[in-house]
């Protein structure tokens, strides 16, 4: 098993690589889009929780990440000693209407085609993805965590239906006539994502990289009137056994999945790591499930951290961990003494698994 860092567009400096390095990671999942863009956010290196209106606008529908940016980047985080595991998340202005099954749908698919093949000719092997109409919404922040540590949570459902021009949390048309967006049925997601799969996997193949899904967040069976996917663990099998192509993978969220409902985390850490379709591992801790969940401090919260990590090393998983998110610490430095207090207890178990007994 390896240690990463995730790091936001902004984030994406030589300073935070060799911070990453210097906290005993060795690899990095990079986020192109910006999430801060045009939003109101409390802090732009925390984790985006927005408004209503969403976390902010998307990107430019024109300007598809190109080769020579992405090779840029995989050279910036090998300078500083690290390797580029994935990219996290499509930007919504790329591929909004495969979402909503909408009139670009065809072209937002040759989007992502595009990307793909660019990926792997810039080396760069997974792509992290969200398959949802509302996306991240309805998080709260609060004094939630150990020491009155601002930290993520949900205080109760969040259905507030979203505006036209909007998919996934963010505005992909600010010019949208007036209105909402319809809420589509369960049967018609779950048909979006198996087209979307069985167009775009036979390209992910060909240019070596892997697809992997994360679960809902937060995993509830609704959000702002649309319909999720994978609000409890066992529809993640529902995605494995919709195409049978090996990438189609898992961006494996042990947090989100320990705030569903039904299920025993660590039973559900068996069950898919034994499968060997886990992409990377998003690993935090949290106590209570939604919609009244918090997250907490890594060793703090309901899950035996360390447990998932044998179960993941006894089933044979040697990809990359990282912690998606933590609570942010008092000092000058809050994201990066709360990341690096994960950090160095995620390297500390992974290290004591791996020393000779």
């Amino acid at each position: 098993m390896k240690l990463g860092l995730g790091l936001y567009r902004h984030m994406l400096t030589r300073e935070n690589f060799l911070f990453a390095r210097q906290a005993g990671a060795t690899h990095i999942v990079a986020h192109l889009v910006d999430y801060f863009r045009g939003g109101m956010h409390s802090g732009a290196d925390d984790q985006p929780t927005g408004t209503d209106f969403g976390w902010g606008l998307a990107g430019d529908p024109d300007k598809l990440w190109t080769l020579a940016e992405l090779t840029e980047l995989r050279q910036n985080v090998e300078a500083a000693g690290l390797k580029l595991e994935a990219i996290e998340n499509f930007d919504p202005a790329h591929w909004h209407d495969i979402l909503l099954d909408g009139p670009k749908r065809a072209q937002h698919i040759e989007n992502v085609k595009t990307i793909l093949r660019r990926m792997g000719q810039a080396g760069i092997p997974i792509m992290g993805y969200n398959f949802s109409i509302a996306g991240v919404a309805g998080r709260t922040k609060g004094n939630y965590a150990r020491g009155e540590a601002p930290a993520v949570g949900m205080e109760g459902s969040y259905d507030l239906p979203m505006t036209n021009g909007m998919v996934w949390n963010m505005v992909y048309d600010p010019k949208a006539p007036p209105g909402i967006i319809p809420s589509a049925t369960p049967a018609q997601l779950w048909s979006r994502l198996e087209r979307f799969l069985n167009d775009v996997l036979p390209v992910a193949e060909e240019a070596g990289v892997r697809l992997a899904l994360h679960p809902d967040d937060p995993p509830m069976p609704t959000i702002r009137a649309q319909p999720r996917l994978v609000y409890q663990p066992r529809f993640y099998q529902k995605v494995i056994d919709l195409n049978p192509s090996p990438a189609n993978q898992l961006e494996f969220c042990v947090g989100s999945l320990a705030e569903m409902t039904e299920g025993d985390i660590y039973d559900v850490v068996d069950h898919y790591s034994r499968q060997h379709r886990l992409g990377y591992v998003h690993l935090r801790n949290v106590r209570d499930k939604v919609p009244h969940y918090k997250e907490t401090f890594i060793d703090d919260g309901e899950v035996d951290i360390l447990r998932v990590l044998a179960i993941l090393r006894r089933n044979g998983f040697e990809g990359v961990i990282i912690p998606d998110h933590a609570p942010q610490m008092s000092c000058a430095a809050p994201w990066h003494a709360g990341m690096a207090y994960a950090m160095g207890y995620l390297r500390a178990g992974i290290k004591a698994l791996e020393s000779p007994r």
